[in-house]
């Protein structure tokens, strides 16, 4: 009789060590399941692109003088930058919006090391008047219009690094939320047509990156306008 307990009590142990390790099985191959669901997703991009005019110009307005005579050449600077300045005023643009550069001079018979070629004009002198200005639109049409400075003997330089004329836009802050909502959901939308066309659900976000905006000239010929872009990239997890 004791016997037939301890067989009964084996074959009990042994079922339920069995039946243990058939309800393990079970949980591991679910774990695994789940596991490999979470291991599914799918990483887009999201773009959002907008245009905006610049809100600062800074156009450098460059001229030189020669002369032989020292004196005479800073009267003839401070003659010709007050003359720049003059029209820049009558044309819409305030005197807080306008600065003058030390001028650059150069005294050629100082240069030569021995040449014995005369210069006509020993003394050379290069100066720079700059609008710093928010009103954008008086700004360039003054700059069309400047030919008539030239008109009474003014000489513009055409150095085209010095001269080169910026626009810059500011409010960068102010448009970034939504253009990273936009990119966020431009990202979804696409995650959404993947998760559609391979018979899956879309589910949260498993990780995120916003790139950097971009703030480029809308082309060559207008480089007022501004073009800001920001791609945002996005991964979300993907179920049957």
């Amino acid at each position: 009789m004791p016997q037939q307990q301890d067989r009964m009590g084996f074959a009990l142990l042994a079922g339920g060590i069995l039946l243990g390790l058939v309800f393990l099985g079970f949980l591991l191959g679910q774990a695994a399941m789940n596991y490999k669901q979470l291991d599914r997703s799918v990483t887009v991009k999201g773009l959002s692109e907008r245009e905006y005019p610049a809100d600062i110009v800074i156009w450098p307005i460059q001229f030189n003088i020669a002369s032989n005579d020292l004196g005479e050449l800073y009267q003839m600077l401070d003659s010709q930058s007050s003359q720049i300045r003059a029209y820049l005023r009558s044309n819409g643009i305030g005197a807080s919006e306008i600065s003058v550069s030390t001028p650059a001079i150069t005294d050629k018979s100082a240069q030569q090391y021995g040449n014995e070629t005369q210069v006509v004009y020993r003394y050379t002198a290069l100066q720079t008047v700059t609008v710093y200005s928010s009103d954008i639109e008086t700004v360039r049409a003054v700059m069309g219009s400047l030919s008539e400075l030239g008109k009474q003997g003014i000489v513009f330089t055409g150095d085209a690094y010095q001269t080169q004329t910026e626009y810059l836009f500011t409010r960068l802050n102010d448009i970034k939320p939504d253009m990273i909502e936009e990119a966020t959901r431009n990202a979804r939308e696409v995650a959404q047509k993947f998760a559609a066309d391979s018979d899956s659900s879309l589910g949260k976000i498993r990780k995120a990156s916003q790139g950097q905006f971009s703030i480029t000239a809308r082309d060559k010929n207008n480089p007022h306008m501004k073009k800001v872009r920001v791609v945002s990239t996005v991964e979300y997890y993907l179920s049957d």
